[in-house]
């Protein structure tokens, strides 16, 4: 079975360069065309958003080509977020859903992410089967002549998209009164968040809004939020917002610019909307990265926090099989099924504001460095190690392994060590907490090293 084309979330890679080709690109329309054309005589549909990133213009004709080539009519939205395809796909009773994005990755990356007609990421099983399809000849099926399909723009999908954002906040409340920067990367959600908070009465002020196909996540976004928390500083804003590229995910951070992190963002909502009854399954779906911190904080609560592998897919099937509606990853992929198929920055924001706006009126006005601190974190250092693509395999190196094992012994059963291969990038991500956080350092520094020697 080939994984040649996909890694954890779909297809990505430098553009212009495989598997990120403009012929990749053309294979994936026509495989999964093929895998998602079903017997019947009805037009079969397949929608198609992007990011803002000059290597879109290339991969999205392409995609096109492929899919009409197929038979499937196309219909394209332009610059919109991940979630925002997704919810199309099952809104407008799409086969198949398509978001040409890297998400926080450089400009010069780009990726292809594929959703079922029900709105979830495919399945291993399926992007397996469009792989092997891609492998293949495709050229004896294609659509006759007259049954090629059509395309067509949808101009309003970004206004359709503000509007299912902001029902999402409680009808009884408002932003009105406060300041609130937001910084979308100049990236999908360029247009899309800006308005929805306006709308909800908030003062908005936009950052990272001036997209021109080159400059997404530079500097900006929710992986540099340096430039969030300064414009919160400047303008003296009340909380800070930044999406990334795609806008799947969110950071956030205080009036003084101090970041909150995905596993605070998460006790947040768990917190209310445990109180408020909402809550399902019994507690919260994280991952390994997620800090010992959130599991001990739930844990006081009678809740209980899932762990599975990094990847927001994985986060979505552990919730859906243990019918919990809010998962996410220390990265900021919130997952509120309730609200989305996926990780939505935008919804997740809009949440956080709605406990913030709540307490207010509830009295007890907090400011957001108050309610940002739902529970002590327990030290934890995570060091990034680049290797060669195409090299060996520092993981498999005995002096790696002989490495994690006595960092685990250092550790003594007080905390946990993860060493893992990023699924989108050429890194090995060395990970450990505990409650000493001297100890958690040295052990990681040692990880690190006898990586970078096993890369070298």
């Amino acid at each position: 079975m080939s994984r040649r084309y996909f890694g954890t979330d779909g297809i990505r890679g430098r553009a212009n360069q495989f598997p990120m080709t403009a012929e990749v690109a053309l294979r994936v329309g026509l495989a999964a065309g093929r895998a998602f054309r079903s017997a019947d005589d009805r037009r079969h549909l397949v929608v198609i958003g992007k990011d803002t990133r000059l290597s879109g213009y290339m991969v999205e004709p392409a995609l096109v080509a492929g899919f009409v080539s197929a038979g499937m009519d196309v219909r394209t939205f332009g610059p919109l977020p991940t979630p925002a395809v997704a919810m199309m796909t099952r809104s407008m009773r799409a086969d198949l859903g398509v978001m040409i994005s890297a998400s926080h990755n450089p400009a010069v990356d780009n990726g292809i992410k594929l959703f079922g007609p029900d709105g979830y990421k495919l399945s291993d099983e399926r992007e397996i089967e469009i792989a092997n399809l891609m492998d293949q000849g495709l050229e004896e099926e294609l659509a006759a002549p007259t049954d090629l399909g059509r395309v067509i723009r949808i101009d309003d999908a970004q206004a359709r998209y503000v509007e299912i954002a902001k029902a999402t906040f409680p009808r009884s409340l408002s932003l009105s009164g406060l300041r609130i920067v937001i910084d979308c990367a100049h990236g999908a959600g360029y247009k899309v968040a800006p308005t929805a908070l306006y709308e909800l009465g908030a003062e908005v002020i936009p950052v990272g809004v001036a997209p021109n196909g080159l400059n997404i996540n530079d500097g900006c976004g929710s992986t540099h939020p340096e430039a969030m928390g300064a414009a919160v500083r400047e303008y003296r804003a009340d909380i800070g917002i930044a999406l990334d590229g795609d806008a799947d995910r969110l950071a956030l951070c205080d009036e003084h610019g101090v970041l909150v992190d995905g596993d605070q963002i998460m006790a947040i909502i768990a917190s209310a909307w445990h109180a408020e009854g909402r809550l399902r399954g019994g507690g919260v779906v994280g991952t390994v990265m997620s800090n010992l911190g959130l599991e001990r904080m739930l844990g006081e609560k009678g809740l209980t926090l899932h762990r599975t592998g990094v990847g927001d897919r994985y986060v979505m099937a552990k919730m859906r099989e243990g019918g919990l509606n809010l998962g996410g990853e220390q990265s900021g992929h919130i997952i509120l099924s309730d609200l989305s198929t996926t990780g939505d920055g935008l919804i997740s924001a809009l949440q956080v504001l709605a406990v913030l706006v709540q307490s207010h009126r509830s009295g007890s006005g907090k400011k957001m460095s108050e309610l940002a601190r739902q529970f002590e974190p327990a030290p934890q250092k995570l060091v990034n190690v680049r290797y060669a693509k195409g090299g060996a395999d520092p993981l498999a190196a005995d002096a790696v392994q002989a490495a994690i094992k006595a960092g685990e012994a250092r550790l003594n059963g007080s905390g946990r060590v993860l060493v893992r291969a990023s699924g989108t990038e050429p890194l090995i991500r060395v990970m450990a907490e505990g409650d000493d956080e001297k100890l958690v350092d040295k052990v990681v520094q040692s990880i690190a090293q006898a990586v970078k020697q096993a890369a070298a």
